[in-house]
């Protein structure tokens, strides 16, 4: 039995210490989740009331709900067009290619500050100066400033799944004179389907937790729960906002647990698992 060094020892250590610093103020928070207390940080027993409040404060629970629709419908919206995205880019590469791909790069990379500040004027700008009212409601303009980066994210993941797969199967339907619409939805679909539910499901989460470009561009009555939290925070932090957010929590946990388990059963690696729940 070979006895481990110094380094890796030390190594070891020094990976559980970052761990405990990482996670320490999430468990901080589930466990301050039961406290009963008025505030947060003042303990006073143990119990569920604060859950409650999910269902008996009509603000936390539309600021919940306008979370929850927001994600779902930002991420069939980003799943749809990452999809296409992501299939033209694998099968249908041109000149055009390497341009687009700049384009989704850019998506990525720019900060939401950027995001949320060139938003909100063109928002109004359809809304008010050109007549387009229903970029005067705010779960349309939540919806589209989700989208915009899951929509890159799916695009990615789609891409390099459809990349890695021969195309001889596509080429035989295509062979036997299948229709493109039919190759796409008997052929190319299914192949693809686990990128897809997993990018569907990696929006979601991204949504959930989506704050910057929401406090821009909310509008009163459909503030997403990270805004209000944001907003409660001035007042002082109540022990309902850890219990809703340990709620949300494990909403994303199990949601990425889901992507791992559809990526798992497609073949990937744990790898290659975690660079897509990173959105890479």
């Amino acid at each position: 039995m070979n006895r481990l060094s110094f380094t890796d020892i030390s190594l070891k250590v020094w990976a559980v210490l970052v761990f405990i610093f990482l996670f320490a103020p999430i468990a901080v928070i589930i466990i301050y989740s039961f406290n009963e207390g008025r505030l947060l940080v003042a303990w006073n027993e143990f119990g569920f009331g604060s859950f409650a409040t999910i269902v008996t404060k009509p603000a936390i629970t539309a600021a919940v709900m306008v979370s929850i629709q927001t994600g779902f419908i930002a991420s069939l919206i980003a799943t749809a067009l990452g999809t296409m995205a992501g299939v033209a880019l694998a099968r249908r590469a041109g000149k055009w290619a390497p341009w687009f791909l700049i384009l989704l790069i850019l998506v990525t990379v720019t900060p939401e500050i950027v995001d949320a500040v060139s938003l909100l004027p063109w928002m109004v700008f359809l809304g008010q100066d050109v007549g387009l009212s229903m970029f005067d409601n705010g779960i349309v303009r939540l919806v589209v400033g989700h989208s915009l980066f899951s929509t890159a994210v799916v695009a990615y993941i789609v891409r390099s799944r459809l990349i890695g797969i021969d195309e001889s199967l596509e080429e035989a339907a295509s062979d036997l004179y299948a229709p493109p619409f039919k190759r796409f939805t008997q052929i190319t679909l299914p192949l693809v389907m686990p990128a897809v539910l997993a990018g569907g499901l990696l929006s979601f989460t991204l949504s959930l937790d989506n704050t910057i470009v929401s406090a821009f561009v909310q509008v009163s009555g459909t503030t997403p729960w990270p805004v209000y939290v944001l907003s409660a925070v001035r007042s002082g932090l109540r022990p309902e906002i850890a219990s809703v957010s340990t709620i949300m929590l494990l909403l994303t946990l199990a949601a990425l647990g889901l992507v791992a388990y559809v990526l798992r059963r497609a073949g990937d690696s744990p790898t290659d698992i975690a660079k897509t729940v990173g959105g890479g």
